[in-house]
């Protein structure tokens, strides 16, 4: 099954790690045939990433800008080097700088992508454009679109 994430950055060590332990119990109730769909970003994104190949699933990555790397903190780029370079796939946007509109584009992408969001939000609104909110707003779009019925004309 193809699962994209979206989720908050920044997160506590104490919030990861109940992410992460989360992210565990998800992925293990989900079909043999797992691929992850994620643009790697620090906190969600990776803690995601790894528990799919913990689960032995494949990774696909979703790369909003040429500049995204450099975005992310410092402390982040380890892990992203090292799971994009186990991306069975990696999409990427087109943009050239990291900012809203690429994070947004990437995130409508990895949706697009896969049949199942898993969403690490807190409920709260955006705080600016391409957030966690947004993607949920967008996924839960298609997810009407999908499941109403065409109109005969």
């Amino acid at each position: 099954m193809r699962t994209a994430i979206t989720g908050h950055r920044g997160l506590s060590d104490g919030v990861s790690s109940l992410v992460a332990r989360a992210l565990d119990m998800q992925l293990a109730c989900l079909s043999d045939y797992l691929v992850g769909v994620t643009c790697l970003a620090d906190e969600a994104d990776q803690l995601f990433a790894e528990a799919v190949l913990r689960h032995g699933g494949q990774l696909e990555a979703v790369v909003p800008a040429q500049e995204y790397r450099g975005g992310l903190p410092e402390h982040a780029h380890a892990a992203y080097d090292q799971l994009i370079n186990q991306a069975v796939a990696v999409h990427r946007c087109g943009y050239r700088a990291s900012d809203s509109d690429a994070h947004m584009a990437a995130s409508e992408s990895t949706v697009d992508k896969s049949a199942r969001l898993i969403a690490v939000w807190d409920g709260m609104a955006a705080r600016s454009y391409g957030s966690t909110a947004d993607v949920v707003a967008y996924a839960d779009g298609l997810s009407v679109r999908r499941l109403l019925p065409r109109r005969a004309d």
